[in-house]
C-alpha cells in the first residue's frame, strides 16, 4: 500500500513538470520568462510611422503643468516634436540615430549634438532606440539579450534581469493578457539613479496595440523628474515633415560652460 501511495506521488509530480505551463492561483497562465518575452515581442509595434497630438506635464528642474505637442515619427529613423502653449509655438526637437537638435523660443536657445540634453533633462543616459521604445511602449533594453527571472505580482508577469550583461538592475511588468509592458523600472545603484515608466492602457489602432499615454519617472542623488503623456488623435503610415529650422540670433546650449 506505502509502495502505490508512493509511486502515485511521484507520478503526479512528473506529470506537472513535463507541462508547458499551468495556471496559477490567480488565473494567470504560469509561463516561463522565455515564453513571455517572445510573446512579447510577438506583439511589437509594426508600422512605418506615427503622427499624434501629445498633452504633456513636465516636472523637475522647472514645473510645466500642462503643454501641447505634436509627435512625428518614423520608425528607426526621426522623432519630431514641436511644443506649444495656448497655440503658440515653443520649442522644437528633432532626433535622429546620431544627433539631437532643439531650441526653445522664450530663451531664444538652441542645441546640435549628441544625446547629452536628453540625459541633462532626464538625469538618465538614452539613445536614439531607447526614446524610441518609450514612444511606442516597448522595453527599453532587448529582453532577448540575458536571463531573466519570472514571476507574478499583482496579476502581471514580471521579469527580472539575473546577470550581469547590464551595470543596473532591470525590471520589466507584463500584461498577462495583451503581453505589452505595463512597467519598468532600471535601477543604478552605484549612480544613486532610478528610472520608473508607468504605461496606460493600450488601446488598438489599425491591429496595433498602442500605448494611451505613460508617465516618466526619474531620480538621482540630486532630482527628480516626472513627465507625464498622453496620446491624441494618432495616425499610423501617413506622409510626414519635418520642419525644423534655429532662428537667427538663438544662443547655443553648451553643457560644460556649466560644469
Amino acid at each position: 500500500m506505502f509502495k502505490k501511495g508512493f509511486f502515485i506521488v511521484i507520478f503526479l509530480i512528473f506529470i506537472t513538470s513535463c507541462k508547458s505551463s499551468k495556471i496559477s492561483n490567480t488565473g494567470i497562465a504560469n509561463f516561463s520568462a522565455k515564453k513571455v518575452i517572445k510573446k512579447h515581442y510577438a506583439v511589437a509595434f509594426d508600422k512605418n510611422s506615427i503622427k499624434a497630438d501629445l498633452m504633456l506635464k513636465y516636472k523637475g528642474k522647472a514645473d510645466i503643468p500642462k503643454l501641447n505637442a505634436s509627435l512625428r515619427i518614423v520608425k528607426d529613423s526621426i522623432i519630431w516634436i514641436s511644443v506649444s502653449k495656448f497655440g503658440f509655438p515653443l520649442a522644437k526637437l528633432m532626433i535622429t540615430q546620431n544627433e539631437v537638435k532643439y531650441y526653445e523660443k522664450l530663451s531664444k536657445t538652441y542645441f546640435i549634438g549628441d544625446f547629452e540634453l536628453i540625459q541633462n533633462w532626464l538625469g538618465v543616459e538614452f539613445d536614439f532606440n531607447q526614446i524610441q521604445n518609450l514612444f511606442l511602449g516597448e522595453a527599453l533594453l532587448d529582453l532577448n539579450n540575458g536571463k531573466y527571472q519570472i514571476d507574478i505580482q499583482e496579476n502581471l508577469y514580471t521579469l527580472k534581469h539575473i546577470n550581469n550583461s547590464y551595470p543596473f538592475d532591470i525590471l520589466f511588468w507584463v500584461n498577462p493578457k495583451t503581453f505589452k509592458l505595463k512597467k519598468e523600472k532600471i535601477t543604478d545603484s552605484k549612480k544613486e539613479q532610478v528610472l520608473t515608466i508607468l504605461y496606460k492602457d493600450f488601446e488598438k489602432i489599425n491591429e496595433s496595440l498602442f500605448p494611451k499615454g505613460f508617465t516618466i519617472s526619474a531620480i538621482d542623488k540630486k532630482d527628480k523628474t516626472i513627465i507625464d503623456i498622453n496620446y491624441r488623435n494618432i495616425i499610423f503610415n501617413t506622409a510626414l515633415r519635418f520642419p525644423f529650422k534655429v532662428p537667427n540670433g538663438y544662443k547655443e546650449i553648451k553643457f560644460n560652460d556649466s560644469k
